[in-house]
């Protein structure tokens, strides 16, 4: 089966906003009377505002009631986006302009490929109007249309079928191992944008997208799968 999607993850893959995630979240926890390290913050990655709270709770031995979890969510977001607000199309990710372009301009001889995003950010539209690429992408699923958090393929199943293909017709850009689990999971072809001693589960792992072009990438699936195009 051809491949004519791609699947993006926002963070990490597009641009980089961890380090205003870890901003706020320490932020809080600050407040909170703990803290929390750059190691534990990569623990969060590809996981839900919500998710990520109870996580950083737990880590700080911290049992708070729904409400009050509500408003530190608010708050933290809050912090967030002021750090967002700030964006420019200088933030995108090495890479990432030259690939779009290249994939815009290349003949597919099984028809053209389509873009999603597939983030659990609820920010995501924001910061891709911030940076310039709110058109690069042909459908946007974003952390208000989904109710499960990665590892969970929902996020990547509703990108596909916003672009109305079958699952085994995308690929999936993934940094987070969450992320790359839920692609496993929803029947896509993983690639890993970081480390492979990370993305064990990837089925190829580059350290950025400066370092494939769209024709590799193509064949290295053909390749993976011993399929022919």
């Amino acid at each position: 089966m051809p491949i004519n999607g791609f699947l993006f993850d926002l963070d990490g893959v597009i641009v980089d906003t961890a380090v205003f995630h870890y901003q706020a979240w320490r932020r809080m926890a600050n407040q909170l009377g703990f803290d929390i390290s750059h190691e534990f913050n990569e623990t969060l990655k590809g996981i839900s505002r919500m998710d990520s709270l109870n996580l950083i709770l737990a880590h700080g031995g911290m049992s708070l009631s729904d409400d009050r979890k509500l408003e530190l969510a608010t708050q933290k977001n809050e912090w967030y986006l002021e750090l967002v607000s700030q964006m420019t199309p200088d933030d995108i990710l090495p890479g990432v302009t030259g690939f779009f372009h290249d994939l815009k301009k290349a003949d597919h001889a099984d028809g053209p490929i389509t873009c999603a995003l597939g983030s659990v950010s609820k920010n995501a539209r924001l910061i891709l109007e911030r940076v310039g690429m709110i058109n690069d992408f042909d459908a946007i699923i974003d952390g208000t249309k989904i109710t499960n958090s990665k590892p969970h393929p929902e996020v990547f199943l509703k990108g596909a079928a916003e672009l109305g293909l079958d699952p085994a017709q995308c690929v999936v850009f993934e940094d987070a191992v969450a992320g790359v689990e839920a692609a496993k999971r929803g029947g896509m072809f993983a690639l890993g944008i970081g480390s492979p001693d990370v993305l064990t589960q990837a089925d190829l792992v580059v350290p950025s997208l400066e370092h494939i072009t769209v024709t590799e990438l193509l064949a290295a699936v053909e390749r993976a799968r011993g399929i022919g195009y």
